[in-house]
């Protein structure tokens, strides 16, 4: 019988099947392992992912091997992706590539796949639609990752955001604050749900504010304002409000979100600003009127002083007199604090301990502010000096007594102390307007009525008083605060109904010793009298010719001048010796510093008397005058000036030496 081949040893080669070699460029790890689970696992190894995470990685590989299909992320690296495209197709030019970016283009990438099948020679089972299905799947998969990465960065915005944030539904029923919104207000999260913001409302806003701002946000727009709202401990707090409609894909308004920006601290600061600013407008007004009244002070006080001095002792017109002088002197006074809150009042600085100060004064203190007010002084150790006029220093705490004196007409406590302080970033933050550094502070506190609210950021202004008709000029305060802002420092004042006030004044501490403080001679009785000649340079006619009446019956010889070139003319024409010149400093054409500089040299002995009811610093601008001993201040009794004049004819300085060219 016939045999036929055995079969049982031979075996079929297995067949290896057919893959598309992809190759992903760019991409993070993450990205790959999600493509790879995608496409090479699930599909029974048509697909053979590499991954090459830089343009350099994916030379080699496209050198080393064939590859079917390229994957490129939209951006590698510094390269753009056509950047990089460009070089890999100098390797393989006609690989099919598909861009993986947030937008994929499903065509393009339909066409690519095809293509890259379509190039195989041996295809096998290779089907085009798994391959598009692996790769939209992956695309899909990618961009819901990035749309939930998205909303957790979103949503920690939101948490960790230093505004409030409100949502509400239509009604304004609060869903969600954030975290901001329970630093801010003190209610937690928990207690406001369910409720409607109407929780914060300070009752400082008429309903027609709230009906507006529905009116706007039910309509679809957005609303912008500033709202005052309250705490749930009760303080009211300032927030700049934005509320955005939410609408739906119908375009209804669904929920409404608001972002609350607190700025209590800002409009507080901004209102401090604005304070400075304005009382430094009152200021320069105060100080234009108040020199302007000087010489109409000047002509009065004069011309009384002059009749005075013309009458006997007994004469029914003298009592007349008296009392203009002294109409003349309470103005004089009211003038000098306006100077003071103006800060254009003329200083005599020198390095002080505020403890002395407050020694030489404290017998005077008691007489001032009477029996039934308890005084108590509190010197500070080791407080250092701060450079300052004395007698400014007395008059702020003689004004601020005066004051307290009046807060506490059943009697009461006034304290007043002095302090080293050294004021840090923590206190500037509050207090924007003052630089940190070290400061005198003097405190002054009484157990007054004290202030209203409504009456605090007036305090400072000239002619400002809640006092009764007659009963205060509204200047003592401003003086106050005049004096500080001169001597560069700054003041606070704190002050409840009913509890008191508390004056806090921060003037800059010097490293220097402080230097004895030398009394002001008194003037003598009788009025010194001379024969020299002077040249009396006055641009004002009445003062002019009051005060020469008054030099020639005292003795003086006086040739006149109506401005300082005038004063040229009358200088040059003038045969005889002129022994002193009394110059205003302010004056038009030609100021009195520059006219005593050019008569130097003509008239080298010829001493210089200067006078102004100008500011200090406004008449050191016209020179460098010797303000301390060569310097009278407007208004001036004609007494004072004869003593001064008799101080500086007696000194051997002369008009060279009064000047600094």
């Amino acid at each position: 019988m016939g045999c036929e081949p055995c079969m049982e040893n031979v075996r079929s080669a297995p067949v290896t099947p057919t893959r598309l070699n992809v190759l992903l460029v760019g991409s993070s790890d993450e990205n790959y392992m999600r493509l790879y689970d995608v496409l090479e696992r699930p599909i029974n190894g048509q697909f053979k992912l590499e991954h090459a995470r830089t343009l350099e990685e994916a030379l080699v590989m496209l050198k080393r091997s064939r590859h079917d299909l390229l994957m490129c992320d939209y951006r590698i690296g510094d390269y753009a992706a056509l950047q990089v495209v460009h070089e890999l197709r100098k390797t393989a030019p006609k690989l099919p590539v598909i861009f993986l970016s947030d937008h994929v283009n499903r065509k393009s990438m339909r066409e690519a796949v095809e293509e890259s099948i379509g190039n195989k020679q041996d295809k096998g089972d290779l089907s085009p639609q798994k391959a598009l299905d692996a790769v939209n799947a992956y695309c899909d998969e990618r961009q819901l990752q990035k749309t939930e990465d998205m909303l957790r960065k979103l949503g920690r915005a939101v948490e960790q955001s230093a505004d409030v944030v409100i949502i509400t539904d239509r009604r304004g029923v609060i869903e969600y604050v954030n975290p901001a919104f329970e630093t801010v207000t003190g209610y937690k999260q928990s207690e406001v749900l369910g409720l409607t913001p109407r929780i914060l409302k300070s009752g400082q806003h008429p309903c027609q504010f709230y009906e507006q701002m529905w009116q706007t946000i039910l309509s679809g727009e957005v609303f912008h304002g500033i709202l005052v709202n309250r705490k749930k401990n009760g303080e009211t707090f300032i927030v700049e409000k934005t509320i955005t409609p939410i609408r739906d894909g119908d375009g209804q308004v669904t929920h409404l979100i608001s972002n609350d920006r607190d700025i209590t601290d800002r409009r507080r600061l901004e209102s401090q600003l604005q304070m400075a600013h304005k009382m430094d407008a009152i200021g320069r007004l105060a100080g234009g009127v108040a020199h302007d009244f000087n010489n109409l002070l000047m002509v009065i006080s004069a011309y009384a002083e002059l009749m005075q001095d013309s009458l006997a002792s007994g004469h029914p017109l003298l009592r007349n007199v008296q009392e203009i002088m002294k109409a003349s002197k309470r103005a004089a006074d009211l003038t000098r604090q306006l100077l003071a809150f103006g800060r254009k009042q003329m200083q005599a600085l020198q390095l002080l301990d505020l403890n002395h100060v407050l020694k030489d004064i404290s017998k005077m203190l008691p007489r001032l502010i009477g029996e039934d007010i308890q005084l108590t002084i509190v010197h500070g150790r080791n407080i250092g000096c701060v450079r300052a006029d004395p007698l400014q220093i007395e008059q702020i705490v003689m004004n601020l007594a005066a004051n307290a004196r009046d807060a506490m007409p059943d009697g009461g406590k006034l304290t007043i102390e002095t302090a080293s302080i050294a004021l840090d970033e923590e206190y500037v933050q509050r207090h924007s307007i003052v630089p940190i550094g070290d400061y005198v502070l003097l405190a002054v506190t009484d157990t007054g009525q004290g202030i209203a609210p409504e009456h605090l950021s007036h305090i400072f202004e000239p002619f400002y008083t809640t006092k009764a008709e007659g009963k205060g000029t509204g200047l003592g305060l401003a003086t106050v605060y005049g004096i500080v802002k001169q001597n560069g420092g700054f003041i606070w004042v704190y002050s409840e109904p009913g509890l008191g006030t508390t004056f806090k004044i921060y003037l800059p501490r010097v490293k220097k010793e402080a230097g004895t403080v030398k009394s002001t001679a008194k003037p003598a009785q009788e009025t010194p009298r001379g024969v020299e000649t002077i040249l009396l340079v006055e641009d004002e006619t009445a003062v002019r010719q009051s005060t020469g009446e008054f030099l020639r019956l005292n003795g003086y010889t006086v040739v006149e001048a109506k401005d300082g070139e005038d004063a040229l003319r009358v200088a040059r024409s003038h045969n005889g010796t002129i022994d002193l010149m009394i110059t205003d400093v302010v004056m038009p054409h030609l100021g009195g510093a520059k006219l005593a500089a050019q008569l130097a040299s003509t008239r080298p002995q010829m001493k210089v008397l200067f006078v102004s009811g100008y500011a200090e610093t406004t008449v050191l601008r016209h020179g460098a005058i010797d303000v301390t001993n060569s310097f009278l201040q407007k208004p001036f009794g004609l007494k004072s000036l004869a003593v001064k004049i008799r101080q500086v004819l007696d000194t051997t300085l002369a008009a060279a030496a009064t000047v600094t060219h």
